[in-house]
């Protein structure tokens, strides 16, 4: 699935052109010893504009994929590929690995960094499209090529991410600042951290997962006792992988431990065995440590050197919540919608007659909008919401008395993980026929079967 980074120096007199790169690429930074990015986060995920061969596209920032991935290609997108050959690629979900398009010498452009003689590779599969899940563009995902180059630098604070010349980049000296080292095993990083499982802490190994939207996944292991409670847990849907949709098992973990940094209650997911195979190359890999525990940091990455340098910032004490209704939406196109305007009345010389004359009619007029629709597509079997009736294919129409399509899919989501007992009422349209449902959020860790 999907499972959502830094500085400067000064150069005088002459233009420079620095080159940093292996057999898999360059990149170039002129003049500046540093490059800022503004970037959109989204359901804790970090949204990038990147040019590739001239063509505007957005990127996932995602630390688990070693080589750039791209999908969702329209007709518009004019991408000039070169050398393709077939490959596959493999990621989480049930079926493995699947087929895609490897293009050599490509150019990708962030800012002002360009980097040259890059593979790609491209899905042209309909069903690998993470838009219809974030509610925003999405055309790939990128990670290894943009940190072999640079120390980076991401700010969830203010929504930015800094590429640091290596040769310039110096460590922050603040007490707030920890740093921990990292290890790179087939470019990919990993770090040491501990988690504090009913009262028993266990040391794990975790991947640095910032193309994972949760918190902690973690991996059953009967020899080393890390399984969920099974009094304290919930089957439910995990997100949705290259390989197809990945569930599993939520829970909370005591305490997650980083450094000397102590996270309380945080998030856990244990992803099913099927699901989780042939995406652990690395045998002492225990998990992954992902965006929602990520973004209550602002860190440097710093692969050259094998650390990773981070403070704790306003988010980190933001408790962990989850989707308390057991809905997943997910954007569904454009639906018309006819919307009523008032019209104000106008006197015989084409002036509005407010505030001048006394109202008894107004012109009332209808016009035909474009607004967004938003689909369930997965609801967890336990949750109030699937007892009351709601199916998976359903339609919004209204939340809680307002219209859906004036909701951004972020905000819908954030309805979902408002309080247990919170009533929400839900008007839909299931195959032309509009109906309404009410039901109340529950609580699935604290008990298996709905509220009455």
């Amino acid at each position: 699935m999907l499972k959502a980074l830094i500085k400067y120096s000064i150069l005088c007199f002459t233009v420079f052109f620095v080159s940093y790169g292996n057999a898999q690429g360059t990149a170039f930074l002129k003049d500046k010893v540093s490059e800022k990015i503004d970037f959109e986060l989204i359901g804790n995920l970090v949204l990038i504009p990147i040019e590739v061969n001239g063509v505007k596209l957005s990127f996932l920032l995602d630390t688990g994929v070693s080589r750039p991935i791209l999908f969702n290609l329209s007709d518009r997108d004019s991408l000039s590929l070169k050398n393709v050959q077939t490959f596959y690629l493999h990621g989480l979900g049930a079926e493995g690995k699947i087929e895609a398009l490897k293009s050599q010498n490509n150019r990708f452009k962030l800012g002002n960094v360009n980097f040259n003689n890059k593979d790609l590779y491209v899905l042209y599969d309909e069903s690998i499209n993470f838009t219809p899940r974030l509610g925003v563009l999405v055309h790939g995902i990128i990670g290894f090529d943009i940190f072999e180059h640079f120390v980076v630098e991401v700010n969830y604070s203010s929504k930015y991410l800094r590429l640091h010349k290596p040769q310039y980049f110096n460590a922050k000296s603040s007490k707030k600042w920890k740093t921990v080292p990292i290890e790179i095993h087939k470019k990919k990083p990993y770090v040491d951290a501990k988690v504090n499982l009913e009262g028993s802490v266990k040391d794990v190994k975790l991947l640095i997962d910032t193309g994972s939207s949760d918190a902690l996944w973690l991996f059953e292991d009967e020899n080393k006792n890390i399984l969920p409670n099974e009094n304290y847990m919930f089957h439910d849907f995990l997100g949705k992988g290259l390989s197809g949709s990945v569930y599993g098992k939520r829970s909370k973990v005591n305490n997650f431990n980083i450094v000397d940094f102590s996270i309380p209650k945080v998030n856990v997911a244990f992803p099913d065995s099927v699901s989780v195979n042939t995406a652990r190359v690395y045998e002492d890999r225990n998990g992954s440590v992902g965006g929602d525990v990520l973004k209550r940091f602002n860190y440097y990455f710093d692969y050259g050197n094998k650390k990773l340098h981070l403070k704790k910032n306003g988010l980190f004490k933001k408790p962990f919540t989850y989707n308390n209704s057991g809905i997943v939406l997910e954007y569904n196109g454009f639906m018309f919608v006819k919307e009523r305007i008032r019209a104000s009345s106008l006197d015989s010389y084409g002036n509005k007659t407010e505030g001048t004359t006394v109202q008894i009619n107004e012109s009332l007029n209808y016009m035909m909008s474009v607004k967004p629709a938003y689909k369930i597509v997965e609801i967890r079997s336990s949750s109030n919401a699937y007892k009351s009736g709601l199916m998976v294919g359903d339609v919004l129409i209204n939340v809680n008395g307002k219209p859906a399509y004036n909701f951004k899919l972020p905000e819908l989501n954030k309805v979902f993980h408002d309080k247990t007992g919170k009533t929400i009422k839900l008007k839909i349209n299931r195959n032309g026929v509009d109906m309404l449902f009410k039901f109340k959020l529950d609580n699935a860790l604290k008990r298996s079967e709905p509220l009455n």
